[in-house]
């Protein structure tokens, strides 16, 4: 089982897997209890009366509608907030982390080829993200009766689920590129730091700045929720814009892991 860097990635990482997908899966449930209690008149009435730009800015415009609500708040904030920290730690650590803790050095030891380490890491990464995703689908499913937004349907929640799994794969992918470039843990949370920020303020800001108004189609959250997946289903065009910027860095991963050297 263990013969294989992605194998033994997978292993390595097993409590891991499971912490993050139980608390992403205990969020998306955590926020579903609440929804029958916002799903009445008043509330609407309350949310009616703040700012539109603010709603707009929180993506809680439309937040008592099952899948105005899941997308505000389950799928809206903490939950992509999880998953973007949880594929940072793992693109992060397949090769910046190992490098400044010295274990890389042991596994380039043996006969394994540096792009071989990439990929195989980057597969890993991919499992662990699709079983937190998975994890997160299932508990919605589960909830989706007692929490009243069994309306949405089983196909959408998937959907909804593989578009967050899609996103945190292109920030992991943007942690294993800036590692695999500098070897610095420091350097690569900064990069998904800094990108997750900007691209999310493109996102949430561009529809209400005229002046930012291009920096949106820049932004990964706007392909991740911008067609709305919870009401519309899959977005394959959008899915398929988050796969590419993950492959694309993946391959500048592997690039920039092979022709650096890591004194070893």
């Amino acid at each position: 089982m263990l013969r294989s860097v992605f194998t033994k990635a997978l292993w390595d990482q097993r409590r891991g897997i499971m912490g993050w997908s139980l608390a992403v899966a205990a969020v998306g449930v955590l926020y579903a209890a609440f929804y029958p209690s916002m799903n009445n008149p008043d509330m609407a009435a309350a949310i009616r009366a703040f700012p539109e730009g603010m709603l707009e800015a929180l993506g809680m415009t439309d937040i008592t509608s099952p899948a105005g609500y899941l997308g505000s708040t389950t799928y809206g904030i903490l939950g992509p907030v999880l998953m973007l920290i949880f594929a940072g730690t793992l693109g992060i650590r397949a090769i910046a982390g190992d490098e400044e803790s010295g274990r890389l050095d042991v596994l380039l030891a043996h006969p394994v080829e540096r792009w071989t380490v990439v990929l195989e890491r980057a597969a890993a990464m991919v499992v662990a993200l699709a079983l937190a995703g998975l994890a997160l689908f299932l508990a919605m499913v589960a909830a989706s009766g007692p929490a009243q937004f069994d309306a949405i349907g089983v196909g959408n929640l998937a959907a909804a689920s593989a578009h967050l799994v899609l996103l945190g794969l292109a920030f992991g992918s943007l942690g294993l590129a800036v590692g695999a470039l500098t070897g610095s843990r420091g350097l690569a949370w900064g990069a998904v730091a800094i990108v997750a920020v900007l691209t999310y303020l493109a996102n949430t800001l561009g529809p209400t700045v005229e002046a930012l108004a291009w920096s949106r189609d820049l932004s990964p959250f706007r392909y991740y929720n911008g067609g709305q997946p919870l009401a519309n289903g899959l977005q394959v065009a959008d899915a398929l814009v988050l796969a590419a910027t993950s492959l694309v860095l993946t391959a500048v991963a592997v690039a920039g892991f092979r022709s650096r050297d890591i004194a070893v």
